[in-house]
């Protein structure tokens, strides 16, 4: 088949990669337009603006949905990963099998813009990939092809994203070995539903009142981006890495004992492993409570 992918993510190389080995053609790669980035904010073009050019693949940085209904109408099927745009319907029925989407969770579960983070936050032991074909809704268009994929107890957003981006490629091909025989997708169900809603800075504050496993999923989901954080004598800390202990401490209150890095929580407590000061890189926990001269009952204050 002749194939566009529209795609901005570095998750979206793992398929490109398998796509240019096989015997479909990628025409094109449409992508996000260059877009600031760094501490210098210099424009900066998405990971699969660079995979195009370096293998010599047209790629495009439509400035609007529309711009891209001339783009798809030269190929049979385009296949959407973490694009990020809302197409309208109409362009949707131009390409031969319409447009496709690999999708990092296991569908009605986790519709939305971050499924990976609300899996891990909500504390989710399964989760999986899905290619559906795209309709008028978010992420409720019919199924072609899902697998399953453990969630790892201590593993964060981006390194399962990774193990997601490379289990969907088996689903993409999947999904088209089905196309070509002509199957029709099943029609998605909204029973079990849920909404995977884009994650924010203020959210990512850790309420220290709430048990040790629910801080210690909102850390791993929350990392690296936004990044779970509280604030230390009015500064904020980011913590990057953590773990339930079984000390039973006073909420919010941060001791240092036999070697390890203690936050009391609702429960027991959290140990803290890795964090992240204000104006800091990411360091061990214990190189940073060496340089505190911890005082007695001292606490994160929210």
């Amino acid at each position: 088949m002749r194939i566009c992918v529209a795609a901005t993510p570095e998750v979206a190389l793992p398929t490109l990669d398998a796509l240019l080995k096989s015997g479909h053609q990628i025409v094109s790669v449409i992508t996000r337009p260059d877009a600031p980035a760094g501490r210098g904010r210099n424009l900066t073009a998405s990971p699969a603006s660079d995979w195009a050019v370096t293998n010599k693949i047209r790629v495009y940085k439509p400035d609007n949905p529309q711009e891209i209904a001339s783009l798809v109408s030269e190929c049979d099927l385009v296949l959407t990963i973490g694009f990020g745009v809302i197409l309208p319907a109409e362009i949707l029925t131009i390409p031969k099998f319409g447009f496709l989407n690999l999708h990092f969770s296991l569908l009605p579960r986790w519709r939305g813009a971050a499924p990976v983070q609300r899996a891990i936050e909500a504390g989710d032991e399964i989760t999986g990939v899905t290619v559906f074909k795209l309709d008028a809704g978010m992420d409720t268009g019919p199924i072609y092809y899902a697998v399953e994929h453990e969630i790892k107890p201590d593993i964060n957003s981006k390194d399962l994203l990774q193990e997601l981006a490379d289990q969907g490629v088996k689903a993409v091909f999947k999904a088209f070995d089905l196309i070509e025989a002509g199957q029709v997708p099943k029609p998605q169900v909204n029973e079990g539903a849920t909404i995977a809603k884009k994650l924010n800075s203020e959210e990512a504050q850790i309420d220290w009142s709430q048990n040790s496993k629910a801080i210690t999923n909102k850390v791993r989901a929350f990392n690296p981006n936004p990044g779970a954080w509280s604030n230390f004598r009015g500064e904020k800390v980011k913590i990057d890495e953590a773990k339930s202990n079984g000390a039973r401490i006073e909420a919010g209150v941060l001791i240092y004992h036999e070697k390890k890095v203690l936050v009391g929580s609702g429960d027991c407590s959290v140990e803290l492993l890795k964090v992240k000061p204000a104006g800091k890189n990411s360091m061990s926990a214990q190189s940073w409570i060496n340089g505190l001269h911890l005082a007695t009952n001292e606490r994160f204050d929210g």
